[in-house]
């Protein structure tokens, strides 16, 4: 077994004598680097990185046709209690469906061919929601020296804002399906039109990032084409659902914002568990990170439910970043088998969704 390294505080986190101690996002952030734990990582995993066609393909349309089929029972039934639960099963599968986002932003282009055009033509495009909005943006949040910093697209420090600050970052997902409407059926036509209106849609309104500063670079190369495509998919999807609902009806298309709203608000409620939130702009060593990142591992099946495709395992996705989601339930097994119970990696394990947001409230009441 690798001895887990001892866990010290670096000499330049101990402040000199006579001034204000450290806060404890500080001492977070300056966390010394456990190289035990992070060879450990590499050395234990090397057999499972390959992405596997026959896990992932599966999968996703499986997700996809249960949430499409169930969407269809939510419209068509006239039981309010039948609508509700189609609803939800909709809302969990389409869930599940869109997170292969999150992999596709990983994941070598070449690794899993068609896969990615699939995925667009069967849910990024659908739910307006194509791969350009995560890829090219995620790894930002991965980068070394931008992690935890203002130049992090996914990252605020929620544990240190006012305590008003959290529902209003949950419940402003209610509007993420009504946005995405807006920007796909109006914003992205004019933009066309206008060049200045283009550039700033693509600045401001086409990437899922948390954090308002963040302003996007134009895309380049092949991502500059492959943007090209998706955004006249969404487009013209965007217009013919508009459409057919003036013409037809408004009812699919109300339920329809209804379940997507439902997947939005899951989707911010794991965001907030995400990480812990307690690091105030400094640059991180990839200890500190780790430390500020959340697994929640088995057991508890619930989990699986509002962390889907591998996003239990958040603090080790932060170690091994390119590690396919299949892979991290094996790889987790590995290194607490290795690393022991009272490991640098066991600090980052938690008990659930609900402790983790008590601990965020209760970070919020105290930054008052």
């Amino acid at each position: 077994m690798l001895a887990s390294q001892t866990f010290e505080v670096a000499p330049d986190a101990v402040p000199p004598q006579g001034s204000a101690p450290l806060s404890a996002a500080a001492r977070l952030a300056r966390t010394p680097d456990d190289k035990a734990m992070l060879r450990a990582a590499v050395e234990l995993t090397r057999d499972l990185a390959p992405a596997r066609g026959a896990i992932f393909w599966p999968d996703m349309l499986l997700s996809a046709l249960v949430g499409y089929g169930a969407l269809a029972g939510a419209i068509l039934t006239q039981n309010g209690w039948i609508m509700a639960a189609c609803a939800l099963v909709s809302a969990l599968a389409l869930y599940r469906a869109l997170l292969f986002i999150h992999e596709l932003s990983h994941i070598h282009r070449d690794a899993l061919p068609g896969f990615r055009t699939v995925w667009n033509l069967l849910v990024g495009i659908p739910l307006l929601t194509p791969s350009f909005m995560y890829e090219g943006v995620h790894p930002l949040h991965h980068a070394r020296t931008r992690y935890g910093t203002a130049e992090d697209p996914e990252y605020l420090p929620l544990a240190l804002m006012k305590p008003w600050s959290l529902p209003v970052f949950l419940l402003t997902a209610i509007l993420l399906p009504l946005a995405l409407l807006v920007r796909s059926a109006v914003l992205v036509p004019l933009g066309a039109l206008i060049p200045p209106l283009r550039r700033l849609v693509w600045a401001r309104a086409s990437s899922l990032s948390i954090n308002p500063a963040f302003e996007r670079r134009p895309p380049e190369g092949d991502f500059a084409r492959m943007v090209v495509w998706q955004e006249l998919g969404v487009a013209a999807w965007a217009w013919f659902v508009l459409g057919w609902s003036a013409t037809h009806s408004w009812h699919p298309l109300l339920v329809a914002l209804a379940v997507i709203a439902l997947t939005a608000v899951l989707n911010q409620a794991r965001t907030l568990v995400a990480h812990l939130w307690e690091n105030e702009g400094e640059t991180m060593t990839v200890t500190g990170q780790y430390l500020d990142s959340v697994n929640v591992p088995p057991p508890g099946w619930v989990t699986v439910l509002w962390a889907p495709v591998g996003l239990r395992y958040h603090a080790l996705h932060h170690l091994l970043p390119s590690l396919p989601y299949h892979a991290l339930t094996e790889a987790h097994r590995r290194l607490v088998a290795e690393l022991g119970a009272g490991s640098t990696y066991a600090r980052a394990n938690y008990p659930g969704l609900f402790p983790l947001l008590g601990r965020l409230v209760r970070s919020t009441m105290g930054s008052r």
